[in-house]
Parts: C-alpha cells; structure tokens; sequence
C-alpha cells in the first residue's frame, strides 16, 4: 500500500500539522464529551482517523507518514493542545499499530490490515501477564492496566513474560489479539484523562499464535526505516514529551486569554493580567516550557540522526531522552499548577479548561516512563555506573 504522506520531511510535518488544524474544532467540541463518556466521542476518533493522524508513526508500506520523532512531537503536542484526552489517545492509537506494523510478519499484517485499511489499536506494554509456549504459539494469561482508547480499538497489543523451560531465562515479548478476544473490565474512574478510557482488560488461557508476537527487546524490523531503530524507551518517550508540552501550552494559553479581563481581589480594581506577581510567572512559565521543548527537540534530533546512520541510539542516550521526558512532564506540572491557582475560584469548576489540564498532567505524570527514576538512571550514565539501564 503506497503512503497517502508526501516523502520529504517538512513536506510531511506541514501536512500532518494542516491535518491537526483541519479536526480542531470537532476535537475541541468532543472534549466535555470524553469527560463525561470515559472515552473518545465517536466523532472526535472518526475525524481523527480519517485525517489520518493514528498512521503518524505507521510504516509507509502500509500507508503510514513515519514521521520522525520531531515532527511527532509537534503534531502530538498540537492535538494535545485541542484536548489533553485526544492528544493521549492519539500517541497511543498510533504505537499500538506501528508496532505491530513494523515487527509483525507478513500473515499477522494481512490479518490486522485487510486489503490495506489501517485499523484502529490500543497498547499497554508493562509486562503483567504471563504466557505458555504451545505447538504453534502461546497460551496467555493476564490483566493489564492503562488500555488507553480500547473502547474504539480493534487490535491490542499487551506484554508478558514467557518461560521456555524450567529454570530457563524469561523473556518479554509483545502479543496481539483482536479486542473481541478479551474481557474490558470498566475500571477508569480516574482523577485525570478522563477521556481516556483507559480500562484494564484480561484473559485466561487465550491461544495467540506465534506470527502475532515478538520479542520486546530483541527483535528487528520487518519494514519501515529508521524510525523502527530508536527502541526503549526511545519509541515511546518522545510522546510523553510531546503530551506535557500540549497540556502545559493549553494552560498558558487559557489563563492569558483570562487574565486580560479577570479582575481580582477584595476591591476587584485590577485585572490578573496587570499584577507585577502574575507577570513574573507568566514570563517564567514561557521560559521554562520553551527550554524543555527546544532540548527535547536537540536530544530527538540526536537520537534521530543516529538511527539515519543505521545505528540504534546507545543506553546512554535511551536513558537521556527519557530524562527529557520527565523534565518537560515536570516542567508541565509546574506551570499547570502555576496557571491554576491564578485562575481562581472558576477554575475549580469542571467546565473550566485549566482544572482540566491541572488533572491531566498530573495523571500523566504517574506514568512510569516519566518517573524520577529516569534522572537516576541518567545520572548512574553520567557517573559510568555499570549497571546503569535505561528501563530500570
């Protein structure tokens, strides 16, 4: 299947940001609508998908943009603006079917992409299930947590440990199952990213056969180029880059717009906006977001360059893209927080947007790539710790 995505680079990026600006305001619409679902609009994913923003990191056989991990966090940080809760979907959407896209043999891809139509997929990769090798495959067992955007899924692709043989090493591999084959548990009743849906699902003994898996760490890429070379965390991290900045740019704009007609205080005499305290922490809030986006734009431009060089990036530079991604997260959880609190009373209501990011960014920052562990791990890099690692 030919790409529908032009070829060139900045090509590719300004078609994929005008594909962005063409959903904004179905996206913007749905979003109280995703709060009150627990999940996506059935609009806002339609829209989505047929502006073809779940196939960005999709490889272009199969009619994805494989976009460089740059332009991803543009154009994830531009939907995420729209709505923190499509924004995170969408990262999601997009993983759980380039992926298997690209690792996936041939059989398994004629079966997840019939005649060429992209489907729709969700993922979770913490490895909490276990699997039984069988003639022919594997016998899964699990329940796994954070199925973000599973309740308009087709596909899923989940982790667990297998153990070939008594006293033999486990290994991590990734296992995709249609979601019919699994039970949703309705469990997302969440103090953040709502909209989400991001239920657990579990099975019981469910046979997956051998061509719908791979292992985690250690396998190669079937197709695609050298996006498929930037492993873990490397793939994913770059996403929880561009969900903070998102969020973060979506406070600062709407406690801006506010603050220019917002009068507070007892006497109500002067707005938000001409307070010498608010103007300090606007000017600081800018600051910090752009310094987190232009190192995470310098630290991806690396890894990306290495991976056009046939190279994988190195555990030390694995462990610093992660580290960039918890920085920008914490630098969004500041200036959230910050733009919150200058909001005032109407910000505690549900229907204000800076309670919504308030709650979004702090959910996000529970995810375990973004954890503290990431600078520790960065720092045993730094000082030449030999077990440092980058997945720890």
């Amino acid at each position: 299947m030919r790409s529908a995505f032009p070829s060139g680079r900045e090509e590719k990026r300004n078609a994929l940001l005008g594909a962005v600006d063409s959903v904004r305001e179905i996206v913007v619409a749905g979003a109280a609508a995703a709060e009150r679902e627990a999940t996506l609009p059935r609009e806002t994913v339609r829209a989505l998908y047929d502006a073809g923003l779940f196939a960005i990191k999709l490889p272009r056989e199969l009619g994805g943009a494989e976009a460089d991990p740059v332009t991803q966090i543009e154009v994830f940080e531009s939907i995420t603006r729209l709505d923190p809760s499509a924004g995170w979907c969408t990262m999601i959407g997009c993983t759980a079917i380039a992926e298997p896209g690209a690792f996936l043999p041939d059989e398994a891809v004629a079966q997840m992409f019939p005649g060429g139509r992209i489907p729709l997929g969700a993922c979770t990769f913490v490895p909490t299930g276990r699997a039984q090798a069988v003639e022919g495959g594997y016998r899964l067992t699990g329940r796994w947590p954070f199925a973000s955007g599973v309740r308009h899924a087709e596909w899923l692709a989940a982790t667990a440990f297998v153990a070939r043989e008594p006293g033999s090493a486990e290994e991590r591999r990734v296992f995709v199952l249609p979601v019919s084959a699994v039970k949703l548990h309705d469990n997302w009743q969440s103090a953040g990213l709502e909209g989400t849906g991001s239920c657990d699902f579990s099975c019981e003994g469910l046979f997956v056969a051998e061509s719908f898996t791979w292992h985690q760490l250690q396998a190669k890429p079937r197709r695609g180029g050298p996006l498929y070379l930037m492993g873990r965390p490397g793939f994913v991290a770059n996403e929880c880059v561009a969900f903070a900045l998102g969020v973060a740019r979506c406070a600062l704009d709407a406690i801006t717009a506010y603050a220019r007609t917002k009068k507070r205080g007892l006497r109500q005499q002067s707005s938000v906006a001409s307070r010498a305290v608010f103007q300090r922490a606007l000017g600081e809030s800018e600051l910090k977001l752009a310094a987190a986006r232009a190192l995470a734009f310098e630290v991806f431009e690396r890894a990306w360059q290495t991976v056009c060089r046939g190279e994988p990036p190195p555990p030390k530079l694995q462990s610093e893209m992660r580290g960039v991604a918890t920085l920008a997260t914490d630098a969004a959880v500041e200036v959230a927080t910050q733009a919150f609190r200058y909001g005032g009373g109407a910000a505690l209501y549900r229907t204000n947007v800076l309670q919504r990011c308030l709650r979004d960014i702090n959910a996000a920052a529970q995810h375990v790539v973004v954890s503290d562990v990431a600078y520790e791990n960065y720092g045993k890099f730094l000082l030449g710790f030999p077990d440092a690692d980058p997945l720890a």
